[in-house]
């Protein structure tokens, strides 16, 4: 048998691929605590930062003596990236032409579904991490228990925030920009009497997350809207807030450049998502689309959050 040149071995279909790595769901928030840094090979290495950036240090030096020397982040754990996959489905049915390839459109609308799924548990994974109080240190967490509760008229949720903010900056040297919501979160905050009274004399009728943003001098409040039922519920079952009655404050930089210092990442292997070139399914008389990703997301700087819990919470 002849060998399989390049040409005959490229099995991965360019366009799709290429669409698929610009597709963002917009109903998803990970990215925002969690941005995507692509890293070029799967052996890389964490790259965390300690407190060498606001150490106040001796940098005079006497002539002929050695200069001190201050190191850029070092190397952690190594990175390890998880696979998921999934094919999407075209029948021939839904083809205007029954033995044709399917076009762009029904392709990209296979891989988008495809995407959907798995990036609804990469969200799922990045709340869980972000909610877990284990992840933080006792300064930069609280739970939120009976009037304290963001929901409560007696609760002060803006000094809340203010408070959770000043301890990200002693930790860190840098305020937060973000803010995630839960749903019940944002109810809360944007019915609150004390951040109404904040807008009243102002012509609009309901508080938005950037009148929110705003007032609380942070660069992005976000709502996370997703949710989830289990692979194995009934239709019938009712769904679960990804983001549950939880709020997480967070300095994240802006762009995915996985040197500068960040609350956490999504390590994303380059070239991915990668979509193959469709097979036809005789079995199903459908045309499928194999699409493969590999990422995984960690908290780098815990310090660098601060989380309250049970905010949304009646």
């Amino acid at each position: 048998m002849a060998p399989v040149n390049s040409r005959q071995a490229a099995v991965v279909d360019p366009i799709l691929s290429t669409h698929a790595r610009g597709y963002r769901n917009t109903e998803f928030v990970a990215q925002m605590l969690f941005p995507r840094a692509t890293v070029p090979n799967r052996s890389m290495r964490q790259l965390k930062f300690g407190k060498e950036s606001f150490r106040l240090l001796n940098t005079k030096r006497a002539p002929g003596s050695n200069v001190k020397r201050i190191q850029y982040g070092y190397a952690s754990d190594a990175i390890s990236l998880v696979q998921d996959a999934l094919e999407g489905i075209v029948p021939i049915e839904h083809q205007q032409e029954a033995m044709s390839v399917p076009g762009f459109d029904l392709g990209a609308g296979a891989v988008n579904m495809v995407l959907d799924a798995i990036d609804l548990g990469l969200e799922y994974e990045c709340a869980t991490m972000a909610r877990n109080t284990a992840n933080y240190a006792a300064s930069n967490k609280v739970t939120l228990t009976t009037t304290a509760r963001w929901t409560q008229s007696a609760s002060t949720p803006i000094d809340d925030i203010k408070d959770g903010n000043e301890a990200i900056r002693r930790m860190t040297g840098r305020y937060a920009n973000t803010l995630i919501l839960g749903p019940n979160a944002k109810n809360a905050l944007t019915g609150h009497a004390s951040i109404k009274d904040q807008f009243k004399y102002t012509s609009a009728q309901s508080i938005t997350l950037a009148m929110l943003a705003a007032l609380l001098e942070l660069e992005n409040v976000i709502c996370g809207k997703a949710v989830y039922l289990p692979e194995t519920a009934l239709d019938t079952a009712a769904a679960t807030d990804v983001w549950g009655d939880d709020a997480i404050l967070a300095y994240v930089p802006k762009g995915g450049n996985y040197q500068v210092p960040s609350y956490g990442y999504t390590y994303e292997l380059a070239g991915y998502p990668l979509v193959e070139q469709p097979y036809y399914s005789r079995e199903t008389k459908s045309w499928i689309y194999p699409t493969t990703v590999e990422r995984r997301p960690y908290i780098l700087g815990a310090d660098a959050g601060f989380l309250f819990t049970n905010a949304g919470q009646g």
